[in-house]
């Protein structure tokens, strides 16, 4: 249809408007979803979710009365399943009132303060009083989605949402676009359809991901905001307005300025209060994570030391211990009672492990007249799984350390990562769950050792799922995977998989001396990537590139590309990037180059590319270019050069930074 044909803001009458009511009920859920999504995520999840509903209750058309003043919206393209053409007109038509107004709150100097009232609807609806409204915890993929579109423009944004998630044709989207005000449609709409390529199927044209999830603005979790303050604000109003009425002299007002983490007078949580899972849960339910973890240890009922934990989490510089934060990870005191996951005495110190649903926090002190101080280590926990919530850290003397293993675990061993040839040593760990003392790798740098736990699930909760985890210095162990070398052609993306065949055991062996302890960043998974393989000149041999993708809990991740022979020398670094999305499942596509000296001396330029490359080309004192993913032309030892490389869409592709400025031949 014609982009001419629009239609007129008339005098609307009561039964469209009746009609407009019954397309907004039936569309509500989407509406609400595409305001949430298109304001900006720094105004925080709460207000976010409150001001997309009112946004949404407020698209309807006054009864009686005039439209709102919308830019004109051409009628939709229908297909043979479209639904009938008034409805179709009536769900873009509010879209577009959505759209407008949620990209006008994301303007500069448009977001309020606070979720006011607006002309003609005094006081705003809907309106939430002691309560804090989250949307659900939803899959890990839609929680990194969520994440990927704030990083967006909201015209981007709005257009992913259109395209993907309401699944409305290109040019209905630009229409709506157009309407809503926002600028260069078409830019927007390739911006989303790009990021949907990356996304790959998880949340888009095909479907939305059922159930909970993180992009759902209708299924939300309601939270107490801090009751104790709100009653001391009560007992205060209420005796000003006491005094107030007996000397009629003075008129008290409150002043609500929100205050500091440490500067609110809650207090701990009593003991007593603490959650405590039962010990089946785990086996029973559909989120296994820390949440399932019972309470276990032999001092889970002595209040005096969960009561010190309480205290020292909540005010750690006043009971005068070693406290540690890890980077990324909220200061504040437990927002309510959190959940005690471990009590009990461990090589000398008493321990408590603590869960709030965002962190861990594990609190020790010596046993009887110890010297040493208490100490408390705090780290987010948040989207941990069956693999990143299957053990914590209890206590580690810098030559071995102590887990706590989850329920779920049914075998535990230690192996060397540098051995792949040789099979895990079965561990002894207690009917609570504690591990006898297992090696960690040595400080300092060396890399004699890398110990890792080899793990398996219970069957009660998945059948033959073994995995790896390494100590990196952070309260969990960190989940090693791998993902293979892609089949001939242009296959589908692999998925990592578990690191415990022996093609990925052989890998990571060579990688092995690169995961030395992080304590300034903990790191909740590393995956090895595999993505290309070369035949090198001059008799070379055949090389492996890689890619190893460290993430941290707070959700960014650093790269690193190696060059790894077929020798049992370790694998060379050639490249790295730190908080990018490269070798993720948002960022697939992957160019790397470096200089290699062959068995004769002579000096190359080696590239190559991911799966979906087709050619590389080398520019500066070097210039070549060759089809297909990987590249070697000779060149001199000192040569300066940039690679790229070009995908099947036609998008160049630059190689990622290179490790150092003139590496030696493996």
């Amino acid at each position: 249809m014609s982009l001419g044909r629009f239609r007129s803001p008339v005098v609307t009458s009561r039964a469209r408007v009746e009609r407009s009511e019954a397309v907004l009920v039936e569309q509500y859920g989407s509406l609400v979803r595409l305001a949430y999504l298109v304001l900006p995520a720094s105004a925080g999840r709460h207000r976010r979710i409150l001001t997309a509903h009112s946004v949404v209750q407020r698209a309807l058309p006054g009864a009686g009365g005039t439209a709102p003043r919308t830019p004109r919206v051409p009628a939709p393209r229908r297909g043979p399943a479209s639904p009938a053409p008034e409805t179709a007109d009536l769900r873009n038509e509010l879209r577009t009132v959505v759209l407008r107004a949620a990209l006008g709150r994301g303007r500069r100097g448009r977001w309020p303060h606070r979720h006011r009232a607006s002309p003609g609807l005094l006081p705003a609806l809907p309106i939430v009083i002691g309560l804090r409204l989250l949307p659900r915890s939803g899959s890990s993929e839609d929680m990194t989605v969520a994440r990927l579109l704030a990083s967006e423009q909201p015209a981007t944004r709005g257009a992913y949402v259109l395209r993907h998630m309401d699944r409305l044709p290109e040019p209905d989207v630009l229409d709506v676009l157009r309407a809503a005000g926002a600028g260069d449609p078409e830019g927007a709409v390739r911006k989303a359809d790009r990021l949907r390529l990356d996304v790959g199927g998880t949340v888009g044209a095909d479907s939305v991901s059922p159930g909970p999830s993180e992009l759902d603005a209708c299924t939300v979790w309601a939270q107490p905001t801090d009751q104790l303050r709100r009653r001391r604000r009560i007992r205060v109003a209420g005796a000003a307005l006491l005094a107030g009425a007996v000397t009629a002299t003075a008129l008290v007002v409150l002043h609500d300025t929100p205050r500091s983490a440490s500067e609110q007078p809650a207090s701990a949580p009593a003991p007593h209060l603490l959650r405590r899972t039962a010990p089946e849960t785990w086996a029973d339910t559909s989120r296994v994570d820390f949440t399932a973890w019972p309470a276990r240890g032999d001092r889970t009922r002595d209040d005096e030391l969960l009561g010190r934990a309480l205290e020292t989490w909540r005010r750690p510089a006043r009971t005068a211990a070693d406290a540690a934060l890890a980077p990324g990870t909220p200061a504040d005191p437990p927002p309510r009672s959190p959940q005690l996951l471990y009590a009990g005495e461990v090589g000398g110190r008493a321990v408590v492990l603590l869960h709030d649903g965002l962190r861990l926090a594990r609190y020790s002190e010596a046993v009887g007249a110890g010297d040493r101080a208490p100490a408390l280590s705090v780290a987010r926990a948040d989207e941990a799984d069956v693999t990143t919530a299957a053990a914590v850290t209890l206590a580690a003397d810098g030559a071995t350390a102590r887990y706590l293993l989850a329920p779920w675990i049914a075998e535990a061993g230690s192996r060397d990562l540098l051995r792949p040839d040789r099979a895990a040593t079965p561990l002894d760990v207690s009917a609570t769950g504690v591990t006898e003392p297992v090696p960690v790798a040595p400080a300092g740098g060396g890399c004699e050792r890398r110990p890792v736990l080899h793990l398996r699930s219970s069957s009660r909760i998945v059948e033959d799922h073994a995995f790896l985890v390494a100590d990196l210095g952070g309260l969990s162990p960190t989940h090693l995977t791998y993902t293979p070398l892609p089949g001939s052609g242009t296959p589908p993306a692999r998925r990592p998989r578990e690191a415990t065949g022996t093609a990925a055991l052989t890998a990571w062996s060579r990688l092995a001396c690169d995961l030395g302890s992080r304590p300034d960043a903990p790191v909740r998974a590393v995956n090895l990537w595999d993505f290309a393989e070369q035949r090198l000149p001059r008799g070379g041999g055949r090389v492996v590139w890689s890619c190893s993708r460290a993430v941290t809990w707070r959700g960014d991740g650093d790269v690193s590309v190696h060059l790894r022979t077929s020798g049992p020398m370790a694998a060379r670094p050639v490249a790295r990037e730190d908080d990018t999305a490269a070798c993720s499942r948002f960022g697939q596509h992957v160019v790397a180059g470096t200089r290699w000296r062959s068995p004769g001396g002579d000096w190359y330029v080696l590239a190559a590319g991911s799966r979906t490359v087709t050619s590389l080309g080398v520019s500066g004192d070097v210039r070549a270019e060759a089809d297909g993913r990987t590249l070697a032309r000779r060149a001199a030892r000192d040569a300066e050069f940039e690679v790229t490389g070009r995908l099947r869409t036609g998008e160049a592709l630059p190689a990622l930074p290179a490790a150092r400025p003139d590496a030696n031949a493996p």
